[in-house]
């Protein structure tokens, strides 16, 4: 487990909601919590999938923001590098000792480009995604700029009607621009379907992610008849990664949220027709809130309000319990159903977040908690890193 945060002259509950040693009653709230042996089981049980099916897993650095989450996902899972969406947050691993560091996404704005061209020199494999020709020549100059190398994938629009091109000539372009470049190296295809990571239905999402296997295939094949080999056919996500793993084509996947799992992924359907949050992933992220008023008989006011979380995808869901429910959110106040008004001032409660993405993105730290002690406080080491 990593320990290397340093914590001198941190004063609990004005820099930091908790340190090492400290009970978990002692937390302070609103804070991220993080069940260490969760988050380890989940990790190790994707580690070990992939390896068992030949793949690659370049976790997603966009969901959990953090070094440390990072480092123990490389221990724990064996992952091969970290995907971001944003040149700050790649600048953030790449300094923290990732090594393989891709940007799953286009960086067009020349000063972006200008620190893209620099990651390599921290030691950093940079990767890059692009969707247009005249990127490449502003990808090449910046990098024979820096006397570094920048890797591409040319991504494909496989259904999320977002970034990337939708036919394989438009594929093939690209990578022969990449390929003969200066300063850069065609490296492979990103195709990632994230249209469908939550529909409930698993017949759904297969019904989807063939088309999107098509579809990629039929690019690999295109590229090979023009002697470009793909090193990373990349894409799949927590909704979908034993399609991709079993399709013959990808061989490396994304997930992210199946470390922490939120509420919005838990619900929907394994091939058996349960949630995935009841057997196949565990919660390990939490937000971690205290009863703040109890004025009214039937309704428990909490201090994880909307600056403590995103609703995006929905209300928190109360971790373990049935008796209350978070039934709606201002700034700094959560309402919660308290029929039987079991709840008391400053009980706690655990709450799973609707998205656990943006929810990160708003906090300082987790707090990492195993047997009710806290055991390790992580920085959120790309918070706010939106450029």
């Amino acid at each position: 487990m990593n320990k290397h945060t340093d914590f001198e002259g941190l004063e609990v509950g004005y820099d930091i909601p908790a340190l090492p040693g400290m009970d978990e009653a002692e937390i302070q709230t609103p804070c991220l919590v993080l069940d260490l042996d969760a988050l380890e089981r989940n990790i190790k049980k994707m580690g070990d999938y992939a390896r068992a099916h030949g793949m690659r897993h370049r976790v997603h650095g966009k969901m959990h923001k953090s070094v440390d989450v990072a480092k123990l996902q490389e221990t724990l899972g064996g992952s091969c590098g970290v995907c971001c969406q944003k040149v700050s947050e790649a600048e953030v691993f790449a300094r923290g000792g990732i090594k393989d560091v891709l940007v799953s996404n286009q960086v067009r704005d020349p000063a972006k480009i200008d620190r893209l061209a620099r990651l390599p020199k921290l030691g950093a494999r940079t990767i890059v995604c692009v969707d247009m020709l005249d990127n490449v020549a502003d990808l090449s100059a910046a990098a024979v700029r820096h006397g570094t190398q920048i890797e591409c994938l040319v991504e494909i629009d496989c259904g999320a009607g977002r970034c990337g091109v939708k036919t394989t000539p438009e594929v093939v372009a690209i990578a022969q621009a990449i390929d003969a470049a200066p300063g850069l190296k065609f490296a492979g295809l990103q195709a990632y379907q994230g249209a469908m990571q939550h529909m409930d239905s698993f017949a759904d999402r297969k019904a989807k992610i063939d088309l999107a296997v098509a579809q990629v295939k039929d690019a690999v094949d295109g590229l090979k008849a023009q002697g470009l080999d793909c090193d990373i056919v990349g894409g799949g996500g927590t909704g979908s990664y034993y399609f991709e793993s079993n399709s013959g084509v990808y061989n490396e996947l994304q997930c992210g949220s199946y470390a922490f799992m939120d509420a919005d992924y838990g619900r929907i359907l394994d091939k058996d027709g349960n949630r995935i949050d009841q057997g196949e992933w565990e919660n390990a992220l939490f937000i971690l809130t205290s009863v703040m008023s109890h004025a009214k008989a039937d309704k428990a006011i909490v201090d994880a309000g909307l600056k403590a979380q995103s609703v995006d995808s929905g209300l928190p869901v109360i971790f373990g319990r049935t008796d209350v429910k978070y039934i709606k959110c201002s700034d700094e106040h959560g309402v919660v159903d308290d029929p039987q008004g079991v709840l008391k001032v400053n009980d706690k409660l655990r709450l799973v977040p609707g998205h656990c993405d943006p929810t990160c993105n708003v906090h300082d730290w987790y707090v990492g908690v195993r047997d009710g002690k806290v055991e390790v406080v992580w920085p959120v080491s790309a918070r706010g890193k939106a450029y």
